[in-house]
């Protein structure tokens, strides 16, 4: 192994210790967090602002990147399993071909949005409701950032290939370089400049754009030698590229149930009005932020998972179980513990308007639940993925969804918007424990036991 994972995963007889485990996540973490906490900083600038239509208008906007970017989030999550799993097979010309793939992938799918984006612009205004005034914050602030998505679908590809890699500090790096220079920005064009909602969304293209050529030179440059003896024929093998669409496709198929969740959430909490919605918006980001840390172990976990399978090691497969569950649970608690003792607090960084914080503090209570119920599941999507075993993620996810659909029919009459959160953590239980049942399955067609 090479780079920052080498101490902890050099040969068949290194016993993964926790402090090894969390040598590879601290840094994953950090990178990933700083994602939701940019979404965090743009509700929170907007929030800034007298109008709570605004509020409204990028949490749509933003759900609509989400739902096109979650669509190719495979990108990512793909990417990282098979550079981890040719790492540890030692195959250096897999480990430049699976960074080439994706590539080619990320830049055709990022045109096909730029072209399509007034039809899927109004199509995801109708199904996602709000006002007249949300809705034309929401199209401000699409219109300027769809120019970002070829550098942000890189981006996943970058970020993975450093992830499967073991390169945290790297994949730290340009993560948070990234989110750093949006928040900066993010802050001179709306509170500085005065651009309003269309200030955060020149910063967040700027800083797609910039960082993401940054990163891709530096990785094309430093593996120069490498691909150059890559060929056409290689990148287009038909077997390799069968499977990655085979993976892909289930990961597709996962994502597609996710957002349709998410879709019906957002817009039940849209039809009560504007406060709800915008008081939703900033739960979610509180969700988005727990998520993504937990995704920080996943990632980590993801590494040892694909390193095991590539190397057949079996004993370094099931400890990564152990440490994704035992440190999976730590955080949990302490997150509930902290949404329970601060949550109106972290509520108030967000907002300044009284009636959107009064509301919101009233839900708090599903964000301590969150934590506790949903941490096993991102955790074993982790391991999955850097089994590259989709099948099986794609399915608890399906599950999962009829459960969410079937309670929020049920709840959502009876209890408004805290009918509408319980099917979220509903939905977020199921994930866990309808994943949970495909292990054995994973481990005997991986191990054959």
């Amino acid at each position: 192994m090479k780079g920052e994972a080498a101490s902890v995963l050099s040969n068949n007889e290194t016993y993964l210790t926790h402090r090894n485990y969390l040598a590879l996540a601290v840094p994953l973490i950090i990178a990933g967090i700083s994602t939701p906490i940019l979404g965090a900083v743009d509700t929170a600038v907007v929030g800034r602002l007298p109008d709570p239509a605004a509020i409204g208008g990028v949490a749509i906007g933003a759900v609509i990147f989400n739902t096109m970017y979650w669509l190719l989030g495979f990108l990512r999550v793909s990417t990282s399993g098979f550079t981890a799993q040719a790492e540890g097979a030692k195959n250096e010309k897999e480990i430049i071909l699976s960074f080439l793939r994706p590539m080619i992938l990320a830049v055709l799918f990022g045109m096909l949005f730029i072209i399509l984006q007034q039809p899927v612009l109004k199509i995801s205004l109708v199904l996602f409701g709000g006002s007249d005034a949300v809705s034309t914050f929401a199209a401000t602030y699409f219109s300027i950032r769809i120019w970002g998505a070829p550098f942000l679908l890189l981006s996943y590809v970058v970020i993975g290939w450093l992830i499967g890699m073991g390169k945290v500090r790297l994949s730290l790096i340009a993560q948070v370089s990234m989110n750093l220079l949006n928040i900066i920005l993010n802050i001179l064009f709306v509170l500085g400049f005065g651009w309003g909602v269309a200030g955060v969304a020149y910063a967040t293209v700027i800083s797609e754009v910039g960082v993401v050529l940054f990163g891709l030179m530096f990785i094309l440059w430093k593996n120069k030698r490498k691909i150059a003896k890559i060929k056409p024929a290689m990148v287009m093998e038909s077997e390799a590229i069968l499977k990655m669409i085979k993976v892909n496709s289930d990961l597709f198929l996962r994502t597609i149930c996710l957002l349709a969740m998410t879709i019906i959430f957002t817009s039940k909490g849209a039809s009560m009005g504007e406060v709800t919605l915008a008081a939703n918006a900033i739960l979610l980001q509180i969700h988005y932020i727990m998520a993504y840390l937990f995704g920080g172990l996943a990632n980590a976990s993801s590494i040892i998972t694909g390193r095991a399978i590539g190397g057949k090691q079996q004993a370094l497969y099931h400890r990564a179980f152990s440490l994704s569950a035992q440190w999976g649970m730590i955080t949990a608690i302490i997150l509930s513990f902290i949404i329970f003792v601060l949550g109106d607090q972290i509520v108030a960084l967000f907002t300044t308007i009284e009636d959107v914080r009064v509301f919101t503090s009233g839900y708090l209570i599903w964000m301590v639940v969150f934590p506790v119920v949903g941490y096993w599941g991102l955790q074993l999507e982790g391991i999955f993925s850097g089994a590259t075993e989709a099948k099986s993620i794609r399915n608890s996810m399906a599950l999962a969804l009829i459960l969410f659909l079937l309670a929020i029919w049920l709840l959502e009459p009876l209890y408004g918007n805290h009918g509408i959160w319980i099917a979220f953590v509903l939905f977020s239980l199921a994930r866990s424990v309808f994943l949970s049942l495909f292990v054995p399955k994973l481990t005997r067609s991986k191990f054959g036991f």
